[in-house]
């Protein structure tokens, strides 16, 4: 009969952990996220997570930790726990899990002529605005397939990404190039449509939109460790190269603190790039 216990915990925890999290109005990614990670140290421990110890949580992660994930992910997993014993469970002699150190690896940036090179591997014109866009207005592969018709502002040249990360909007800026191209693929929607739909209409997957970006990067022959979001990292760097003010782009982007944005300072130190090696 334990197991029978066991069996109906997990379903009925899950839901009590979406209900609390959308009420304190949690993106949806981040509600998936969370549950992913107590999905899964139940998985991993095999007892239901109100019965699992300080020591086995701080083992769980150490396993995580030699498994390869980053200091960013195994952040992720603590604030998920943190929040399943302080915020769900109650504990009042739980001690949250601090967040490991972060890495300091700069971002994948690809040059100007990379991201031309990168948009002229496919003749599919949904396919290259998606990529196009991404980089022309530092949008994240999540905001680019959420994109709509009335979000985009061809007087103004500006777009608005509607609830982006940290559940914000934002105004940032499009480029002259992509106006015909945006026009064709918007002409005769609704203002609620989505820019960029799926062959059978609705909203493309983040991971249609990453495949299309790895096919024309490998096409490209760029050996760069790019990933979709290297598009948003070099929207942010070519501004900082262009002369413009690191508020600004921080504004753009949509970071909440500037020190996310002066990472980026780093990849396009000018007086850096200016000294010769004495070899």
């Amino acid at each position: 009969m334990r197991n029978c216990g066991i069996l109906f915990y997990m379903p009925n925890l899950i839901e009590i952990i979406t209900r609390d999290m959308k009420l304190r109005n949690y993106s949806r990614r981040t509600i998936e996220a969370y549950v992913r990670v107590v999905s899964d140290l139940y998985k991993i421990v095999g007892k239901p997570p109100r019965d699992i110890t300080a020591e086995e949580i701080k083992t769980y992660l150490y396993k995580k930790q030699k498994g390869g994930l980053s200091s960013q992910s195994i952040a992720l997993f603590a604030n998920a726990i943190n929040f399943l014993y302080t915020q769900i469970y109650k504990r009042e002699n739980f001690q949250k899990l601090r967040q490991p150190k972060r890495t300091n690896k700069l971002p994948a940036i690809l040059t100007k002529q990379e991201v031309e090179s990168l948009l002229k591997q496919t003749d599919n014109k949904k396919h290259r605005t998606i990529l196009a866009i991404a980089y022309a207005a530092g949008l994240r592969v999540s905001e680019v397939i959420s994109l709509k018709v009335k979000d985009i502002d061809f007087a103004e040249m500006t777009l608005t990404v509607r609830q982006g990360k940290g559940r914000k909007d934002r105004l940032t800026v499009i480029s002259p190039r992509l106006v015909d191209d945006l026009k064709d693929l918007t002409q005769g929607k609704d203002g609620s449509d989505c820019v960029f739909e799926s062959n059978r209409g609705g909203k493309l997957t983040t991971s249609t939109a990453q495949k299309i970006f790895y096919h024309c990067l490998a096409k490209a022959d760029i050996k760069k460790d790019a990933t979709f979001h290297s598009l948003r990292h070099s929207f942010a760097t070519h501004l900082l190269e262009n002369g413009v003010d690191v508020r600004y782009v921080q504004e753009l982007l949509g970071h909440q603190n500037i020190r996310t944005t002066q990472i980026y300072t780093h990849v396009t130190n000018p007086s850096l790039k200016n000294i010769k090696s004495p070899f």
